[in-house]
């Protein structure tokens, strides 16, 4: 499969959300990318300005909420491996995206959050109100599992320098109680393996948007 069109601006971005956007149906736009590679600051740029034209219509929704709690991963013995494909409960994921997709008459729709000071998931912690029209929704897997997949409009894989991905995510890991040491072993233990396995989606993207971490310019 062809690589998909890349180094979008962040105005194309823009104009590429709105027009997902038809016949008065809510859309689902997914963002990917591996661990570290910038999804959420470029899913809450989005979000905040496109949410700048006036009344808030489209809403944040991220795959971070269906961690598996740790009380369950220590159940199943992955809690070492915790952030692999299979400590998500990616079945009620792709449910809640469905609903999503169909349920903007449903009144408000409330999809679990992630505290990350915790390391846990918050149940019923963001609202998606009925008029919303759009959702971003981001994560690690939403081109690996096909049944996410098959409830998103367009997915977009935000790509990283390698070197600067890593750091970025060893910063994050200390920012968050770790030692560097400690950080370290996990992102080469767990981070890294799990980056493998969304490279490699990577050509099922609909487009790749090279980030600074941050967001295109």
């Amino acid at each position: 499969m062809a690589r998909p069109h890349s180094s979008p601006t962040f105005d194309e971005l823009l104009g590429r959300a709105r027009a997902l956007v038809r016949d008065d149906r809510r859309a689902v736009l997914g963002i990917a990318g591996s661990p570290g590679a910038g999804k959420t600051t470029l899913a809450e740029r989005l979000v905040r300005a496109l949410n700048g034209d006036g009344t808030p219509w489209v809403a944040h929704v991220p795959m971070d909420g269906f961690h598996l709690a740790d009380i369950e991963l220590d159940r199943l013995g992955l809690r070492d491996r915790k952030g692999a494909p299979d400590t998500f409960d990616s079945a009620g994921y792709a449910a809640l995206l469905q609903r999503l997709r169909t349920g903007g008459e449903d009144g408000i729709v409330y999809a679990p959050g992630f505290e990350r000071g915790l390391e846990q998931p918050i149940a019923g912690a963001i609202p998606v109100f009925p008029s919303a029209r759009l959702v971003v929704t981001e994560g690690n897997y939403l081109l690996l599992w096909p049944r996410v997949r098959s409830q998103l409009d367009e997915v977009w894989f935000c790509e990283l320098d390698e070197q600067e991905r890593l750091h970025r995510l060893i910063a994050r890991h200390e920012e968050f109680g770790k030692t560097h040491e400690e950080a370290v072993a996990w992102v080469l233990r767990s981070d890294q393996p799990n980056a493998e396995l969304v490279t490699a989606t990577l050509a099922r993207a609909d487009l790749v948007v090279q980030t600074d971490g941050a967001a295109p310019t």
